[in-house]
């Protein structure tokens, strides 16, 4: 049965549809696509059915040459059981996961994915809906770094 990864981040328009997009490259880059299996969601209603934003787009087309698929999705208890890690992108998406779970029954699935960066000290990947190019840029450069790290965490994968 593949491992299943969800990537949480406020609207699902932004952070969280950029890391599942580049670790679902990564994933391809390896051949694990049978092993690891991807999605995301907001913790909002914001944008539910819209796509990436497109300045996200833009900068993952940018620096990595992919195309970032998807519509946004409210997170949903469901979820927390259907999954075997949960990974925030800040600090309050985390808080507002384990805001679903009050009997803490899946909190040793939700990470902060910053956790697992290597080259990156950033606890958290900022928010880059209201900045510039440079903060998608940002973003993208942190959940390469994340995401690899994260892969080589992974259970029951080929690469290790």
């Amino acid at each position: 049965m593949p491992y299943k990864l969800l990537f949480v981040c406020l609207g699902n328009i932004c952070r969280s549809p950029a890391a599942e997009n580049i670790m679902n490259y990564l994933i391809n880059q390896h051949r694990l696509s049978e092993h690891i299996i991807c999605d995301s969601a907001g913790t909002s209603s914001y944008h539910i059915g819209s796509p990436p934003d497109s300045r996200m787009n833009a900068a993952a087309q940018q620096k990595l040459q992919i195309k970032l698929r998807g519509r946004a999705r409210q997170l949903q208890i469901s979820d927390l059981e259907n999954f075997d890690l949960i990974l925030a992108m800040d600090r309050e998406n985390y808080e507002e996961i384990l805001y679903l779970d009050p009997t803490g029954k899946y909190q040793q699935k939700v990470r902060l994915i910053c956790d697992f960066c290597s080259k990156h000290n950033l606890k958290e990947v900022p928010d880059p809906y209201y900045g510039g190019a440079d903060g998608f840029n940002l973003v993208i450069d942190l959940l390469v770094d994340a995401c690899e790290g994260l892969l080589k965490y992974l259970p029951k994968t080929p690469i290790q």
